[in-house]
């Protein structure tokens, strides 16, 4: 098990590099597109500083409080795409009988169809977040590397989600629209106060939609750290890698090849 789990980081540390190495052979390009996002996010930092300049607090949530919840989240939706890039194009790869070519090779198909492709903007969603967290929090050993760590599961679970929706398109066709309403809504719910969710809502937000252990409470133990919390979230984001492997594959037992010969350099 250690040593799939070894091969499994090492291919994805290897799709890393080389998807780097390809965006950077368009510098302009990759910067234009970086910094692009960067100033994109930054606007939502003005509307919150001006909504909390009226308001005390929201949900319980001050302006610092909020900034650490956009820095992880952007962090992890930005990680989560620049690692597995092919994420959200995994149903239109089943229906168009794209997956040939990952299912020859000897390599772990799941991820090999999840590195094998790169978004080159989620590297702003990235710096963003990273920026924000030592803008708003300074730069101290401990809670930094907290945060690259809940970064890490953040961007795991918001993966595995995605890939547990587009797995049922295996059985029930095209299901895109459901993964990027579900992305959305990871999204929505992860950068606003907790304490504004109630009833259903909240209960939703530990299964389903689990933003409470990608945002909420990796964010209460930066703070404050817990042990005990931060078990909870290792545990949930093992759990939520287990749901997707397995949604993955069992659903792969239904799928039709395209006959389509397409070549990877």
């Amino acid at each position: 098990m250690l040593m799939e789990v070894r091969k499994s980081i090492k291919l994805i540390l290897y799709y890393f590099k080389f998807n780097l190495s390809a965006v950077m052979e368009y510098r302009v390009s990759f910067l234009v597109q970086v910094f692009g996002m960067i100033l994109n996010n930054s606007a939502f930092i003005f509307f919150w500083w001006v909504l909390f300049n009226n308001v005390n607090s929201i949900g319980g949530y001050g302006f610092k409080d909020v900034m650490m919840l956009w820095s992880i989240m952007s962090t992890s939706f930005g990680v989560s795409f620049l690692v597995f890039g092919n994420v959200g194009n995994i149903t239109k790869m089943i229906l168009n009988g794209e997956l040939d070519t990952y299912l020859l090779q000897p390599k772990d198909a799941l991820i090999n169809i999840l590195c094998s492709k790169t978004i080159v903007s989620a590297w702003g969603d990235t710096l963003y977040g990273v920026i924000l967290f030592i803008i708003m929090n300074g730069f101290h050993i401990k809670s930094f590397m907290l945060f690259i760590l809940f970064c890490i599961t953040g961007a795991l679970i918001f993966a595995s989600v995605l890939i547990t929706c587009h797995s049922f398109s295996f059985y029930a066709g095209n299901l895109d629209s459901l993964a990027q309403l579900v992305t959305e809504f990871m999204i929505s719910f992860a950068i606003y106060p907790e304490g504004i969710f109630k009833g259903a809502i909240k209960y939703v937000l530990y299964t389903a939609i689990p933003t409470v252990f990608m945002v909420y409470i990796p964010a209460e133990v930066v703070i404050n750290f817990s042990l005990i919390k931060a078990l909870e979230v290792l545990a949930v984001t093992v759990v939520w890698i287990i749901i997707a492997y397995v949604a993955f594959y069992k659903g792969l037992k239904k799928y039709e090849s395209g006959n389509l010969i397409i070549s990877k350099l």
